[in-house]
């Protein structure tokens, strides 16, 4: 079989996103070029199922194989509901929940709404162990802080979601739980022993591994026992216990190479190739691009192999894993909205005894969206809004909304309750507190309840 020409190959392996909801012209004529593929995000999906469904058809027409994916995690990290909560549970609520039949049916009921959308990967789930309370971008995305625990609603969710014919992404391998920065903004470093990071970081890739996973995501992050200079995405010995550590040969993508963590002091081009060279096989490029990026991307990896600095080989290697990501019809699992509910229930913890409620206004405490979560809706729709720090004034008890109270301890103060709808961290507060791992419609309806049997009238 004959080999494409490079600047095909190098077009392969890019997975950009674009903006808005209808197919331009010039990224359909990088698609017949041999484009790898679409990430979509919020910009993409907001006129609603019926137009992104016509989008992914104009992608498809455009390049047959080509990959369209998205972020849909569940919970916080919503894509194709961003606009109004996603309908199911996020996976730190799952994991306090602790119903892997649940868990398993969520990923299936995510899947069928991708597959019928027209959408080949998901982006997801998060394999991540959330050891450091004060991590500001997995907190609720992760389904927990133990292990084990992770791992088993992992392999549930992939096997859930690509029941459904839509390939599932476990990320963000080796592990980004045991962080206090964002990769989107900074260069985190995991510093543990390599006994730790197998014990704690790869015991939840293993598991998808297990399970058939059909893409593993890297991070961007430095892991200094194996690699103390490069990080994840760009390391070829981080990326080794992957594939020769866990056995992998799936398809691996990097997290978006626009992120600090892999391209500050060095751009998107180059880090493109550093990637390709460390094993990585489908390269994200971020959020809205233009054409004349990707073109920049395709030229350094031409060049980089003309120069030697990278091989033709290796290339060829990963536009055939992406060829065999798994593309087949599958189970069409609705939501289901009383499971979902009761999985709610159970996820929700109290700390305290609620005050009489009665007349109780919402705020919410404005503060900023962790970047992977956009700024979308989340918890109950308030009545107003406060700054971080700002004293909570009225004449009728508030009901104080906030995500991660922990990491904003003056948040509280003047509230009858708090709800918080972020990663339940230490809470010294003498306020009643509620706990819901993560917001969502049936996170909302639980809390709405508990609400409702202590008064509230609204």
């Amino acid at each position: 079989m004959s080999v494409p020409p490079v600047e095909r190959l190098a077009l392969g392996v890019l997975l950009p996103a674009f903006p808005g909801t209808t197919l331009a012209p010039e990224v359909a004529g990088l698609l017949a070029e041999g484009l790898g593929g679409v990430c979509l995000f919020g910009s993409n999906t907001a006129a609603g199922p019926g137009a992104l469904a016509e989008l992914t058809a104009a992608i498809h027409a455009a390049a047959p194989y080509a990959v369209v994916a998205v972020d849909e995690e569940g919970g916080d990290v919503t894509r194709l509901h961003a606009g109004e909560r996603s309908p199911v549970l996020g996976p730190a609520a799952l994991g306090a929940a602790d119903d892997l039949d649940l868990t398993r049916d969520t990923g299936a009921a995510i899947g069928a709404e991708l597959a019928a959308a027209g959408i080949d990967l998901d982006l997801g789930p998060v394999a991540d162990v959330n050891s450091d309370p004060d991590n500001p971008v997995i907190g609720t995305r992760s389904f927990g802080a133990d292990a084990g625990a992770v791992a088993a609603h992992v392999a549930a969710w992939v096997a859930g979601l690509q029941s459904a014919g839509v390939a599932a992404c476990a990320k963000h391998f080796p592990g980004h739980g045991d962080t206090a920065q964002d990769s989107h903004l900074a260069l985190p470093t995991v510093d543990v022993d390599l006994a730790t990071l197998r014990a704690r970081e790869l015991v939840p890739f293993a598991a998808a591994v297990d399970a058939g996973v059909a893409s593993v995501m890297t991070s961007h992050i430095v892991v200094p026992a194996i690699d103390p200079l490069l990080p994840a995405t760009l390391s070829r010995p981080v990326l080794a216990l992957l594939r020769e550590g866990l056995g992998y040969d799936g398809v691996l993508v990097t997290d978006a190479l626009d992120m600090a963590g892999a391209s500050a002091g060095r751009g998107i081009p180059e880090a493109a190739v550093l990637s390709l060279a460390a094993g990585a096989d489908l390269l994200c490029l971020g959020a809205d691009k233009d054409v004349a990026l990707v073109r920049e991307v395709q030229t350094a990896i031409v060049d980089a192999v003309r120069s030697g600095r990278l091989a033709e080989e290796r290339l060829v290697e990963a536009v055939g894993r992406i060829a065999r990501l798994p593309r087949r019809d599958g189970a069409v699992v609705p939501v289901d909205a009383a499971r979902q509910l009761e999985g709610a229930r159970r996820a929700v913890t109290v700390d305290g005894a609620l005050p009489d409620l009665r007349g109780a206004e919402v705020v919410s405490v404005a503060t900023t969206a962790n970047i992977a979560v956009g700024e979308v809706p989340w918890g109950l729709d308030p009545d107003r809004f406060v700054h971080p720090g700002e004293p909570v004034r009225g004449d009728r008890p508030v009901v104080l909304q906030v995500r991660d109270a922990h990491r904003h301890p003056e948040v509280a103060a003047g509230a009858a309750v708090v709800v918080e709808w972020g990663w339940p961290g230490p809470y010294a507060g003498d306020t009643p507190r509620i706990c819901t791992r993560g917001s969502s419609r049936p996170g909302v309806a639980a809390v709405t309840e508990l609400l409702r049997k202590a008064g509230w009238d609204r």
